[in-house]
């Protein structure tokens, strides 16, 4: 069995792929057909115009599920893990919230480009890489708390250490596009697709840029630190069935059956 077919570890190893996949292809489709300049553009920008925005969209959109689905094995985890421990419970329901929060502002970016409703995008990209970083924090100190009896410690620094990592990125894309779009360098940055190195603001430009692909890749190496805790994880589902036919009203169940959807345990 190889290491991706261990537990649910196919989970995150399937959103960091399929993630990064939509990042890349969107960049070289966007490149190919001359829609955006080869060095680090923004990553909205590789999914502005057709048919980039087609693939980008539907691409993200699947991570948006993917996310979704990891999220939640990782909330049933450290449920399953620490059941009576109060404090671990209502970060463990926090942070799911918080993620799906975060999930949800991915599907905005993919559905609501920059250059068409930017107001929309940017709530997206909060909602995204700002909520999502508090999810990260969320996750940090569970793994911090579960440790060494349920977590290692190399998991908690790891996982501090991609944390601090967004936060420097945010922090430095944050500055980056305030000084570019305080209007000191012109107007209609937003449909800007094409830069000159000789113009003024393509410094700024270019450290906002930097920093919003250091912060996605930030966000999928957190991810990766999943994979071998969810080596040990698998779920299963249960069908109810209550009554012997679906055409039977609920006054006529005669006897509850179960019968077993998906085998496994953690």
């Amino acid at each position: 069995m190889w290491w991706f077919q261990q537990g649910l570890s196919f989970l995150p190893v399937a959103l960091v792929v399929w993630s990064a996949a939509s990042f890349v292809f969107s960049y070289i489709t966007a490149i190919v057909l001359h829609h955006v300049d080869p060095l680090v553009p923004y990553i909205s920008d590789t999914g502005t115009i057709p048919p980039e925005r087609c693939l980008f969209g539907i691409m993200l959109n699947v991570s948006t599920f993917l996310g979704m689905a990891t999220m939640y094995v990782r909330y049933k985890q450290v449920s399953a893990l620490s059941p009576e421990k109060p404090k671990i419970l209502r970060l463990n329901k926090l942070g799911l919230t918080l993620g799906w929060m975060s999930c949800f502002g991915l599907c905005i970016i993919a559905n609501f480009q920059k250059c068409i409703l930017y107001y929309i995008h940017v709530l997206g990209a909060c909602l995204t890489f700002g909520v999502g970083s508090i999810y990260m924090l969320v996750q940090t100190i569970l793994s911090y708390l579960m440790q060494p009896e349920l977590h290692s410690k190399e998991i908690f620094w790891a996982r501090l250490a991609v944390f601090l990592w967004s936060c420097s990125s945010i922090l430095s894309m944050f500055v980056s596009s305030v000084v570019l779009y305080s209007g000191l360098y012109g107007q209609n940055l937003v449909q800007k697709l094409h830069w000159n190195p000789q113009e003024r603001g393509y410094t700024p430009h270019m450290i906002s840029t930097v920093s919003e692909w250091s912060l996605a890749f930030s966000f999928l190496s957190f991810f990766l630190t999943y994979i071998r805790d969810f080596q040990k994880i698998s779920l299963r589902a249960v069908v109810s069935l209550q009554g012997q036919t679906l055409h039977e009203s609920p006054g006529s169940f005669r006897a509850e059956d179960q019968t077993l959807l998906i085998a496994g345990s953690i």
